[in-house]
């Protein structure tokens, strides 16, 4: 079952529409190198996916005011990159090197050194502030030119080499980087468990128990909006044998769907919660991005939810 076929009814009531789609079907070849791009700008390939998702949006309802000139391409991920500053510049707690990203750029120009960046340093780029993550990444992992950054970024080519400068001498001074550690709250795990059990059972009145009133529901691509009943009912209808089991994405609690629109019993889909004391209050459901796992460091499920029931 695609996207298209499980969002039908949920067109006309979210935000995402055909002409959306369309859209997204015209960007399609460039949508893992942005995600990738999100994710490493954000450190979360969740995070990634969301903040690409709503830079999409922004450009779809802005394509009137892009240029006859303009490329679509740069103007595109110059959307995306001030969408994942501004992610940068929400978050509640932010470490206190990001605030050396509002230093002028007056160090002196250096050369460009190096193209050849394995994975594992792209990884390290979260650990610099801002403007040098972004400078590293399209330089080094992207390869993109100073004058190509400096239009992005909002600087000058000039204002590029030093932000480079600056986040390779950093880069290369770094410890090593100690395994994450899990840190999550014992109540989203139990209400994790607790969900999974309820899906697995088809307990459908028990899950919507769980779920705010006015819970909102967010599927990739597809739907932005209150909680639907016709979410859980268009599990019933998935083709194949499916389970939802607990795991950790990038250390991170997560809800994974097996199977269900594929044959095979391997992950399908991502569904993330977000709750509080009286309950959950979004449910984010990405599917249909299969560079979420192909760019995750890790994925772990628990092989005890793991059941292979025939559902």
């Amino acid at each position: 079952m695609s996207a298209i076929e499980m969002g039908e009814e949920f067109y006309d009531r979210g935000r995402f529409d055909l002409r959306y789609k369309a859209f997204l079907e015209m960007v399609s070849a460039d949508r893992a190198r942005l995600h990738r791009y999100c994710a490493r700008m954000t450190g979360s390939v969740l995070d990634g996916e969301d903040v690409m998702q709503e830079a999409l949006f922004e450009a779809y309802r802005k394509l009137d005011h892009l240029q006859s000139e303009q490329s679509l391409g740069p103007w595109l991920h110059r959307l995306v990159h001030n969408r994942c500053i501004d992610f940068i510049r929400s978050r509640t707690v932010r470490r206190a090197k990001e605030a050396a990203a509002a230093e002028p750029d007056v160090a002196p120009a250096t050369a460009i050194f190096g193209h050849d960046v394995s994975r594992a340093l792209e990884r390290l780029v979260i650990g610099l502030p801002p403007k040098e993550r972004a400078c590293v990444l399209l330089k080094d992992v992207f390869d993109y030119n100073l004058n190509e950054i400096a239009e992005l970024v909002g600087s000058t080519p000039g204002g590029v080499k030093a932000a480079l400068h600056r986040g390779r001498e950093k880069l290369t001074a770094m410890p090593p980087k100690p395994a994450n550690e899990i840190k999550t709250e014992r109540g989203l795990l139990d209400l994790h468990a607790l969900y999974v059990d309820r899906f697995n059972r088809q307990d459908w009145d028990g899950l919507r128990n769980l779920i705010h009133d006015d819970a909102r529901l967010m599927i990739t691509d597809v739907y932005a909006g209150r909680a639907l009943r016709a979410y859980f009912v268009r599990f019933e209808e998935m083709p194949f044998q499916r389970d939802l089991v607990s795991g950790f994405l990038d250390n991170e609690p997560v809800l994974v769907l097996l199977g269900g629109v594929v044959r095979e019993m391997v992950p399908s889909a991502v569904i993330r919660l977000e709750a509080d004391v009286s309950g959950i209050a979004l449910i984010r459901h990405y599917s249909n991005c299969p560079w979420i796992f192909a760019l995750a460091d890790s994925l772990e499920l628990k092989p005890a939810l793991i059941t292979g029931r025939l559902h």
